[in-house]
């Protein structure tokens, strides 16, 4: 595999900046998550994770084959656990370094975005069960000098869990150089730390994308929530979120960075930024400040599969907590006739994959990093990854997304590790959900 990517002509490069820009933030924001809704929708389905359908056994030969087939579509390298109940199956394809092709290896450390975003919630319901936080409480009630006037007084906890606050992310405002050249705004940003305070403000003053009452993710809602747990637990956030949750669960592996470096064995992470950053730039040396309790932490995919089935068995929540978290709004407005194929819970999602059954879990992205965890209802299959190169994803001049075979073969291992037969697909579908780019903003 080439370890540089194509170069675009001088002259078209900057008009699929400007085209992609809106994509980009979106993307940024709501992490890695390759697609389900380019799949041919059939009749409704019930948003019913426990419809999944699950094999006996491991076929463990298929899925390597399945791994193997994502870094053979032009994914650098990935690493991925898989369950069914108690039996086992773990494996790495690719390179963790294009440069001295060092192998990807199985318990390899990786940055797991917005699946921080889990762990965060199961904190602010812990808080819920102890009756220091009301879900359905304005946020102005907690934290009025963070979150004052109109929205302070309307926008409730629960609607930060579940991004239907109206909040815009700060992201974009925060890394402005993002849609004139990505490159120099990710290195610039490389070692700059950014408080949970200043991230708020910057979303607080953007534009609000939907009116309050839609699901529009960001990741301000989650800082916020971050700062919510500080104020009612007196601790920081990660550190509350340390010793209740990650700890909680056992794991091993999973934590919040004290520096800009992985402390544990990784992979380089590589960022392509949809052609802008030509050759693919490694950042996976960053100081994830500006993803705090939204998307900041590290872990590995054995340790995801323990929390989630931790999580989904009941062993972090009491049950009336757990019914709250899964608790869902559609995640995308879905076509006339159809229904949303993802809905978003508090900290949690599920998802209809293309071979018709419904799963629990999350995805994260950050520059570099990519991670997809979902399990079923039960927690008994599950199936997480990590890879590392981001925004694989390639656009027209006009916006329009390319077929890329780096997504149709993500999703398809996915769906294969989970229900043990992958669904076809349509040859050339496109791997960008309407979450991820949907079509008004590419036309901004």
């Amino acid at each position: 595999m080439p370890h540089t990517l194509p170069r675009p002509r001088p002259d078209r490069r900057r008009a699929r900046l400007a085209a992609v820009a809106s994509a980009a933030l979106l993307s940024l924001a709501v992490g890695a998550l390759p697609a389900t809704a380019a799949t041919p929708l059939s009749a409704p389905a019930t948003a019913s994770a426990d419809a999944a359908p699950t094999a006996s056994r491991l076929d463990r030969k298929a899925l390597r084959a399945a791994l193997d087939a994502f870094h053979e579509a032009g994914m650098y390298g990935a690493i991925s656990s898989v369950r069914d109940g108690s039996e086992r199956w773990r494996g790495a394809t690719g390179v963790a370094d294009v440069d001295s092709g060092r192998p990807m290896r199985p318990d390899y450390e990786h940055r797991i975005g917005s699946i921080t975003k889990s762990f965060t919630s199961v904190a602010v319901l812990q808080q819920v069960a102890k009756g220091r936080i009301d879900l359905d409480a304005p946020i102005g009630d907690y934290l009025p000098e963070l979150v004052p006037g109109e929205r302070g007084r309307k926008v409730t906890v629960r609607m930060l869990l579940n991004h239907t606050s109206g909040i815009a992310d700060y992201v974009l405002p925060a890394f402005p150089k993002l849609v004139t050249d990505p490159g120099q705004a990710l290195d610039e940003g490389r070692f700059r730390t950014l408080a949970p305070e200043e991230l708020v403000r910057l979303g607080l003053a953007a534009e609000p994308p939907v009116p309050r009452g839609t699901h529009s993710y960001a990741n301000t809602n989650y800082i916020i929530a971050g700062l919510l747990l500080k104020k009612v637990t007196g601790q920081d956030p990660e550190t509350y979120i340390t010793r209740n949750v990650i700890r909680k669960a056992g794991l091993k592996h999973t934590y919040f960075p004290r520096s800009a470096r992985i402390s544990g064995p990784h992979a380089k992470m590589y960022e392509s930024f949809y052609g802008a950053i030509e050759p693919a730039r490694d950042y996976s040396v960053y100081d994830m400040s500006w993803a705090g309790t939204a998307g900041a932490m590290v872990s590995t995919t054995n340790d995801l599969n323990d929390f989630y089935r931790k999580l989904l068995g009941g062993k972090l929540l009491g049950a009336a907590e757990l019914r709250e978290m899964k608790t869902t709004v559609p995640a995308y407005e879905p076509e006339p006739g159809n229904e949303a194929l993802m809905r978003y819970g508090l900290g949690l999602y599920t998802i209809k994959m293309p071979s018709g059954g419904w799963y629990w879990g999350h995805d994260g992205g950050v520059f570099g990093a990519g991670t997809w965890a979902l399990s079923t209802e039960d927690g008994r299959r599950q199936a997480a990854i990590g890879y590392n190169l981001m925004k694989y994803e390639r656009f027209g001049d006009d916006g329009t997304p390319l077929p890329n075979p780096i997504g149709d073969a993500l999703l398809r291992y996915m769906d294969g590790a989970l229900s043990g037969a992958p669904a076809a697909r349509t040859p050339g579908a496109s791997p960008v959900p309407p979450r991820l780019v949907a079509p008004e903003q590419l036309r901004r």
